[in-house]
């Protein structure tokens, strides 16, 4: 059942946020690598396409964040699930080296996780995942209606499927792809590719920072 669907956005936006997250093959081999390396970038600047950092949902212990709760941090807010089998668990290890390469920086920034996936994903639960890749991200998750309203805000798509067995919580979740950089006045700066390199997303979080 369709949860969100994108409406419009810019040609670059839409590019950006067009895949779906599905189990995807590891490629390590040298030549795809060096393919990697030489694709254009997908860092692009996004200021006055997408608005403002602003949201309400549930974290952890019972709390409810707000955007003002980042207001002075860089945020690199990623959407996805717990339960994602590949590019969840790769996208936030990628942030996770963000914060680690930007030293005495990272108290400047945050990971912000926000689930798709509200049946499933607990406050309690989502953070415990997300701390497993960085202790001061943030998990948030809320009500269907919550979720879509954040997720239609920065026009992303996910689709939750109906479950293949007759257990309730076995099912596929697939979602548009995006990493979004807001600076500390919770505006929207970076969209990026969730399949960017670090060092690109790293030079993109301290570009907004001295800013």
């Amino acid at each position: 059942m369709i949860r969100s669907l994108t409406s419009r956005l810019s040609p670059i936006a839409l590019a950006l946020v067009a895949g779906l997250c599905l189990a995807l093959p590891a490629f390590a081999d040298t030549a795809a690598q060096q393919e990697d390396a030489a694709r254009p970038t997908a860092v692009h600047s996004v200021r006055g396409f997408l608005p403002d950092l602003r949201f309400k949902l549930d974290g952890a212990e019972g709390k409810t964040y707000t955007e003002k709760d980042f207001r002075g941090k860089t945020v690199m807010l990623f959407f996805g699930y717990a339960s994602c089998p590949d590019i969840c668990p790769t996208t936030m290890a990628q942030l996770s080296q963000v914060m680690q390469e930007l030293g005495p920086d990272a108290d400047r920034a945050r990971i912000v996780f926000i689930s798709v996936d509200p049946h499933r994903d607990t406050a309690d639960i989502l953070q415990a995942y997300v701390n497993i890749f960085d202790s001061n991200a943030i998990g948030l998750t809320g009500s269907e209606k919550q979720i879509a309203d954040v997720a239609r805000r920065y026009r992303v798509a996910y689709q939750i499927e109906k479950p293949k067995s007759d257990d309730p919580d076995a099912y596929e979740v697939a979602h548009s792809r995006g990493i979004y950089i807001f600076d500390e006045k919770g505006r929207a700066r970076i969209l990026a590719s969730d399949g960017e390199s670090v060092d690109a997303l790293l030079k993109a979080v301290r570009d907004v920072m001295d800013s």
